[in-house]
């Protein structure tokens, strides 16, 4: 019996450390592309329906722990890049391409390759800069309202030391309690239990195309999905990759029209259902997955009270909450950004074009920043030296960016075939 509570326990704390840690980022990120509140409690809902049903879909269908999630880094993607030319119905006509673009991925292999191929510090430059505006939160809230803001951070660095992983759910009860004492007294009253679904008819112009929606397919890919993979590899799992890009690329197109942004596999929570802590055997852990699924859908039920709750309170103080769900993430962006010396410079020029906010043309700075960081790397490329001569020595093995060998021959040659590499996502996982 116990081996069987183990994975479903599991997966219940999987959705709610989900849902609580990051639902503001997503409310946050769909109000500042121009949702009203009744268009973001739907995009909320729809993507925990669509989230939770890849998410059973995939762990029934292949028996692997594949948790699925909301882009948390494209919802902060949307509150850097503000509304689009032409308000909410283009923002979400940019979902849909970006949907599109993910079914390609699952399609096309070598499409969701030259993704990977972005080089690294590039691509986790151009994430720190999209997350630096709301990880300031905190600090902005501490300033601004530092009765309230006060209580959710102390919250906050108390979980963060002793139960990290309820850290920012912690904080988040800690926020809701503050907002109930400072709140007007009618400010909660009328909050649908329920919320509805609100579709909007998509449209469509370039500069959202390009200053949208393929940051928004770049970020989910690269900081979401790849990594996402990388989790399940290095539990030794083969996942099917091109399914799993398929899958949650239909679950964008569908969820879209309602306001959701992107569904794809959970990075940040993708542990808790495949580790040893859902169950020893790692073949019984897809329970823990399908669990967090079915979990996170009743749990979108809630995204109309959700949505009412974040009107009614500060909006420095739900940024802050946002913040303090993305200062991992921050963290992990910016330490792939700078460990190369020799694309340290690239990267900082991604980072700080990024971060500006800047747009040009009608194109936000996600893109700008990956475009400037790709022609440092262009214009300072420096050659690879010439192989050794036969009177010099061999340097020593050197790992390149998919942990294979570069620059010499591995002691170890046969390592990489005996057990899927976690830093090679694509290549070692199934199609």
């Amino acid at each position: 019996m116990a081996g069987r509570v183990q994975p479903v326990l599991a997966g219940v704390v999987t959705a709610l450390v989900g849902f609580a840690s990051s639902f503001t980022v997503v409310l946050a990120g769909l109000r500042a592309a121009g949702a009203s509140d009744a268009q973001a409690a739907s995009g909320l809902l729809a993507l925990c329906v669509a989230s939770g049903f890849v998410a059973v879909w995939l762990g029934w269908r292949y028996r692997i722990p594949m948790s699925a999630a909301w882009s948390t880094p494209g919802a902060a993607l949307l509150v850097a890049t503000g509304p689009p030319p032409g308000g909410w119905p283009v923002a979400v006509g940019a979902f849909l391409v970006s949907a599109v673009l993910i079914v390609a991925a699952g399609l096309f292999p070598p499409l969701g390759r030259a993704v990977a191929a972005i080089p690294k510090p590039v691509a986790g430059a151009m994430l720190a800069g999209v997350l630096l505006p709301l990880c300031t939160a905190p600090v902005r809230a501490l300033v601004e309202l530092p009765v309230v803001a006060g209580p959710v951070v102390v919250g906050w660095l108390l979980l963060h030391r002793f139960a990290r992983r309820w850290a920012v759910p912690g904080a988040l009860v800690v926020a809701v309690a503050a907002i109930a004492l400072t709140a007007p007294p009618a400010g909660l009253t009328g909050a649908a239990l329920i919320p509805s679904v609100t579709l909007t008819a998509p449209a469509w112009n370039a500069s959202a195309l390009v200053g949208l929606a393929l940051p928004l397919f770049l970020v989910t890919m690269a900081a979401q999905n790849v990594p996402g993979m990388a989790v399940l590899v290095g539990y030794g799992y083969r996942p099917p990759f091109g399914a799993a890009l398929r899958t949650t690329g239909l679950a964008s197109l569908l969820a879209a029209p309602a306001g959701g942004h992107a569904v794809n596999l959970a990075a940040i929570t993708a542990a808790l259902a495949a580790g040893p802590d859902a169950h020893p055997d790692p073949e019984r852990r897809w329970i823990a997955s399908v669990t967090a699924g079915a979990g996170l859908a009743v749990l979108g039920l809630g995204a109309g009270v959700a949505t009412t709750l974040v009107a009614v309170a500060p909006p420095i103080l739900i940024e802050a909450v946002a913040g303090l769900a993305l200062l991992g993430a921050l963290a992990t962006a910016l330490a792939s950004a700078v460990t190369d010396p020799a694309t340290r410079e690239a990267a900082v020029v991604t980072f700080v074009v990024t971060a500006s906010g800047v747009t040009l043309i009608g194109v936000g700075g996600a893109f700008w920043g990956l475009v400037a960081g790709c022609l440092m790397l262009l214009l300072f490329h420096r050659r690879q030296p010439a192989p050794p001569g036969p009177d010099q020595p061999i340097p020593a093995a050197r790992e390149g960016r998919w942990g294979h060998s570069s620059g010499g021959r591995s002691a170890t040659p046969t390592a990489s075939r005996t057990r899927p590499s976690a830093t090679d996502p694509i290549r070692s996982a199934g199609t």
